[in-house]
């Protein structure tokens, strides 16, 4: 009986240690969360300006699919489709790389032209090479917001190169997405060719005053910082996406663990005093049959 409460006793002290590590790990998933969600509202209003520009630009010029073309961005026949995928390589994040590989399944069925991959981060590189697709140059994940902007150069990079030598015409990004209540989804974002349809979905928003914009230097320059600033930052916010994304599946997992923890402690709780409650009971019982047998003998003498 010893041994067994001393074992019950044992557990119970692995699972309140335990239970440390997760309420710690809980903690800096949630202050990780935070600091990366803040980083994605304020990247959101730049981004909105730069998308506030490119509608300015193409308002006051009024220019169609030429402006484009002369950018450097023709269409390409037969051209090949880049798919960016930004996954995880921490641990205790669930079915973070998993959701997101079954989310590319589903609209892989709708591309029909050569694909090229890149993978953000080594264990989606896995997933993705278990798949057979054909994987390209793959990435090292950031582990912090200032090392984004060494990835999101790099990855423009290679995009360029891809363009000049490998007939590359469309660009994908797969990432996951924060949501509301420490939750996210899998969701993809189309960042080239930057055609008509692209340009169109800038023309159908409204100038946000009455004020007419007007441009300060030559349409060319224009439009190139304009999608430079596009290009860079649509890569960067689906890096800050992913890691906000990462920490609330992490947050998740851990408040997951931490209740099955409590649960496992009420358990151990329970037999442990069940235990010691059967074992007062025994030596109770144990007391009371000796007090017994020594008041009969005494009767006896």
């Amino acid at each position: 009986m010893s041994e067994s409460s001393s074992g019950l006793q044992h557990k119970l002290n692995s699972a309140t240690d335990l239970k440390s590590v997760v309420r710690t790990m809980k903690a800096m998933a949630g202050a990780n969360i935070s600091q990366y969600e803040d980083a994605v509202h304020s990247l959101d209003d730049y981004y909105h300006t730069v998308q506030l520009g490119l509608l300015a630009y193409f308002r006051h010029s009024k220019v169609g699919s030429s402006s484009i073309k002369t950018a450097g961005n023709q269409t390409i026949i037969n051209g090949k489709i880049g798919i960016i995928v930004i996954g995880s390589d921490q641990g205790l994040v669930g079915q973070f790389n998993e959701a997101l590989v079954t989310f590319l399944n589903t609209k892989l069925i709708n591309m029909t032209a050569e694909q090229l991959f890149w993978p953000v981060g080594e264990r989606i590189n896995a997933r993705l090479d278990d798949l057979a697709l054909p994987l390209e140059r793959s990435f090292i994940l950031p582990s912090s917001i200032d090392a984004i902007t060494t990835l999101v150069t790099e990855m423009l990079q290679e995009i360029h190169e891809q363009q000049q030598n490998n007939h590359l015409q469309e660009v994908y990004l797969f990432f996951n997405r924060t949501l509301t209540k420490s939750q996210y989804e899998p969701t993809f974002q189309r960042i080239l060719p930057l055609d008509n349809v692209w340009q169109q979905s800038f023309l159908s928003e409204s100038w946000p005053t009455t004020s007419r914009p007007q441009l300060l230097a030559t349409h060319q320059e224009t439009f190139s910082a304009l999608i430079g600033e596009y290009l860079f930052t649509s890569l960067f916010r689906a890096c800050i996406e992913s890691l906000a994304s990462e920490n609330a599946s992490r947050l998740i997992a851990m408040q997951r663990a931490e209740k099955n923890i409590e649960e496992i402690q009420s358990q151990l709780l329970r037999q442990y005093h069940r235990q010691r409650q059967s074992g007062i009971d025994e030596e109770l019982s144990d007391l009371v049959g000796g007090f017994e047998a020594l008041s009969t003998k005494a009767d006896l003498c």
